[in-house]
């Protein structure tokens, strides 16, 4: 099962109580991404590209715990750069599962089996191997071979030792059905508990911006993958039916981007995890002051492909809880990969793209070369 039952009801019951008696716009999953640096380049990632003097800065374990108990999500997951590459993540993992929260420890695996003893099999605890495909597909896409013979052994390791593993795999235009499919047997056999999987978005500063999928294309890839896969039954998800519903085009769902908010280290990151254009310095001032209505997919232009679950799962979810039953039979028939696709957004009243990331970053290198300034002057 992708999601264990003890972790649907807790987060269940956060959401049922959230809807119940909580406030119009709250969180599910913290995406916390505690420093930039990687030990790969992939030529998809927009994480990476940053100066030196960004990419050396870390979130201390003080500041990752307070950063997750102002949010209050019952749900962590530990982004980047690679976690694993921070000194203190074993401390910053621990301190999370002591708050309650389950922890997703997002990971390209080239570290994980060294560091594999700093951490200790739990319920609240589950490895995120990054995996875009079998063998050549995944080592194209992050531009270097081997890594993922590496990546399946650690995977093996840690299930012989009693971790829960997941794996995170994004899509990428051009990529065949046939061979998404039997990527999923592969890592089904190989005994990972769910598969977290997301069509590619175009970061903005990611090196290839050629190969993201737009919104038709997502659709009928997934209904092609699905299709051979007992419309998604034949394998184990770590996410909601109905998220699986939307990505092969029959829900017609509005982003949530409030619901995974990120926490890195510029701060609190306007509008979500995939566009930087702000950063607030609390999470109540980037739940209060953010022009929410001015993102995603008919708002903006950026947004106009979008279909990542960090933006639409829980909107899935939200769903899910105000009608049970429709996600039940998602669950039970499958996916529907033969019905008529849902009515798309129209994008007539978008408003066109700003290109302000950059700015964001120049600032912050200034602010800290102003803050060394005084040191190096004494």
């Amino acid at each position: 099962m992708g999601v264990p039952l003890f972790q649907q009801f807790k987060v269940g019951m956060y959401v049922l109580k959230q809807h119940v008696m909580g406030p119009k716009r709250y969180p599910l999953v913290l995406m916390l991404e505690p420093l930039f640096r990687c030990n790969l380049a992939c030529a998809g990632c927009g994480k990476i590209d940053y100066p030196d003097e960004i990419l050396n800065q870390r979130i201390s374990v003080a500041d990752a715990l307070a950063s997750a108990e102002e949010c209050g999500a019952p749900v962590v997951s530990i982004a980047g750069g690679e976690p694993l590459l921070h000194r203190e993540i074993d401390q910053i993992v621990r301190g999370l599962i002591d708050q309650g929260r389950f922890v997703y420890l997002c990971t390209n695996a080239l570290l994980m089996e060294k560091k594999l003893d700093q951490f200790q099999p739990s319920k609240y605890f589950t490895w995120s191997v990054h995996l875009d495909g079998s063998r050549a597909e995944h080592d194209k896409s992050v531009c270097q071979d081997g890594v993922y013979e590496r990546a399946v052994e650690a995977i093996k390791t840690a299930k012989a030792r009693g971790f829960r593993v997941n794996i995170n795999c994004t899509l990428f235009d051009g990529v065949a059905p046939d061979i998404v499919a039997r990527f999923f047997d592969e890592v089904t056999e190989i005994g990972v508990d769910g598969i977290t999987v997301s069509p590619g978005y175009a970061y903005e500063r990611a090196p290839d911006q050629a190969h993201f999928l737009n919104r038709r294309k997502t659709k009928q890839l997934f209904r092609d993958v699905f299709k051979r896969g007992n419309g998604a039954k034949k394998w184990s998800f770590g996410q909601s039916p109905l998220f699986l519903d939307f990505l092969a085009g029959n829900q017609t769902y509005h982003c949530t981007p409030w619901g995974n908010p990120t926490r890195n280290i510029f701060g609190w990151q306007r509008p979500c995890y995939l566009l930087g254009e702000g950063y607030a310095k609390s999470f109540r001032e980037l739940m209060g002051e953010t022009n929410w209505d001015a993102y995603g997919t008919g708002n903006y232009e950026k947004c106009a492909d979008c279909m990542v679950h960090s933006g639409y799962e829980a909107t899935a979810v939200q769903d899910t809880v105000r009608r049970p039953f429709k996600a039940l039979g998602v669950a039970l028939r499958g996916v529907d990969t033969e019905k008529p696709m849902a009515p798309e957004i129209p994008l007539t009243a978008q408003r066109p793209a700003e290109f302000v990331f950059s700015a964001h970053v120049q600032d912050a290198v200034a602010k800290l070369h102003r803050a060394k300034a005084p040191a190096q002057a004494d």
